[in-house]
């Protein structure tokens, strides 16, 4: 495991969602990939957490899996709970929707930790008219669709910010 101090020398992304089962971990693999694609392994380093504990240990959901799978992603990380020790670990903590914001805002201590919250969102590239990425726990194969879609968008555009903001292009 590498130490708080390793940890500031690279660029340390967390996504954010409620149970830490769907949309983070989907987000946290697409992430990973772009980065791999891209060969910033060693610059950006990329996680993700839910603001309930109630998943804690468990794999992404099954279906979020296979969604992933058939775009030969692997969501494999395993569910953990947001912790007010994330704002020192990471530069960005990327939340899935507004509650969810609140939530992770409320472990804020000052402004410089709310600087480092963001909705998806903010990011999209082509998909600007969504706000939030919605929760497809409860809804079908086409939920799950819908969120990679948004994902992938984000997370590009995600990518694109990142390279602006620290000059890696």
């Amino acid at each position: 495991m590498e130490s708080t101090q390793e940890k500031k020398k690279k660029i340390a992304l967390l996504f954010v969602c409620l149970g830490n089962i769907c949309r983070s971990p989907a987000a946290e693999g697409i992430m990973k990939h772009i980065v791999e694609k891209n060969d910033l392994q060693d610059v950006i380093e990329v996680d993700s957490a839910g603001t309930s504990g109630w998943h804690a240990g468990e794999l992404p959901d099954e279906r979020m899996r296979a969604h992933g799978e058939k775009r030969k992603y692997d969501f494999c990380s395993h569910s953990r709970k947001f912790t007010k020790r994330d704002f020192d670990d990471f530069n960005y903590i990327i939340v899935m929707d507004k509650d969810n914001y609140n939530s992770v805002r409320s472990f804020a201590a000052n402004q410089e930790d709310m600087d480092k919250i963001h909705l998806i969102t903010e990011f999209s590239l082509q998909y600007s008219y969504y706000d939030e990425i919605p929760d497809p726990y409860y809804g079908n194969s086409s939920d799950f669709e819908l969120v990679l879609d948004l994902l992938e968008d984000a997370c590009a555009g995600l990518l694109q910010t990142i390279k602006n903001d620290y000059s890696l292009i």
